[in-house]
């Protein structure tokens, strides 16, 4: 969804009052096609999902004592919605004065709402504070390190070059520079972009200075990501490709999408400065 499409009736933008308590209609849905059709991106089929983390969940037990955990659901590409992400905030805030009988009473309220939203069955998992595990390095080349220079901030996919035309192989290859822009607030959301395929070369300098092309791009995350799969597949003619965007969080909740060309097992890597 870039910055032309309409977010009528959603609450990113407008101004916040926090509610203390549980309010299922705090959620706001938006079918997925809206978003992709705003970037040419309705007729595609992808594999993979959306990972949200929620840092920052908290809820009250029976005796009114804070409980504090990680909530991580996995969102299938397949879900008819997207759940915007401010709405999505104050939905979980309001579990923080909420008193439930025991967790599995707060799992399945949750569980119910996420997976009328996103129009599918959600599955949501608690981790203890202490219980999280080491972050994860990403594999490959670090396009970071090529020494060039640059000038182009806005989207020019046709920076995307292939080389070597005579040989095929497999690559690995990330950025941690990547900045795009809400469509609505126009703040910055910062990621690191992770990309494997299999097929002639892309040329490494070219593709650093598509993926830095996106700083003035405004669109949110899920589609953002399905743009970069979409030109490079488009563009460089892999047999094989997927790109995973790995935001940093904001309001305590990251969005970290996953797509491939190829059903799979997905990656889970959350990186250093996540």
């Amino acid at each position: 969804m870039d910055s032309s499409s309409t977010n009528h009736g959603g609450p990113l933008g407008a101004q916040t009052q926090y509610q203390d308590g549980y309010d299922k209609s705090l959620l706001h849905p938006m079918t997925r096609s809206q978003g992709r059709q705003a970037v040419g991106l309705d007729s595609w089929q992808y594999a993979g999902e959306d990972q949200w983390t929620a840092y920052e969940f908290s809820w009250l037990n029976a005796r009114g004592k804070p409980e504090v955990a990680e909530l991580s659901f996995n969102v299938p590409v397949t879900s008819p919605n997207i759940i915007e992400s401010k709405s999505m905030k104050l939905y979980l805030n309001g579990f923080s004065q909420t008193r439930f009988a025991n967790t599995q009473e707060m799992l399945g309220t949750l569980e119910r709402d996420l997976s009328g939203g996103f129009g599918c069955k959600i599955t949501a998992n608690l981790r203890g504070v202490n219980a999280v595990e080491n972050t994860g390095v990403l594999a490959g080349q670090c396009l970071d390190d090529i020494d060039i220079d640059i000038d182009v901030y806005d989207y020019s996919p046709e920076l995307l070059l292939s080389v070597d035309l005579a040989g095929k192989g497999e690559h690995r290859l990330y950025s941690h520079g990547f900045r795009s822009l809400c469509p609505v607030t126009g703040q910055p959301d910062w990621a690191s972009i992770a990309i494997e395929y299999r097929g002639v070369t892309i040329e490494p300098a070219g593709l650093l200075r598509y993926l830095v092309s996106y700083r003035n791009h405004q669109a949110f995350h899920e589609t953002t990501i399905e743009r970069i799969f979409t030109d490079i597949w488009q563009r460089c003619s892999p047999q094989r490709l997927s790109v995973y965007g790995r935001f940093l969080r904001r309001g305590g909740i990251d969005i970290n999408p996953y797509r491939s060309s190829e059903e799979g097992e997905v990656p889970h890597i959350r990186v250093a400065r996540q």
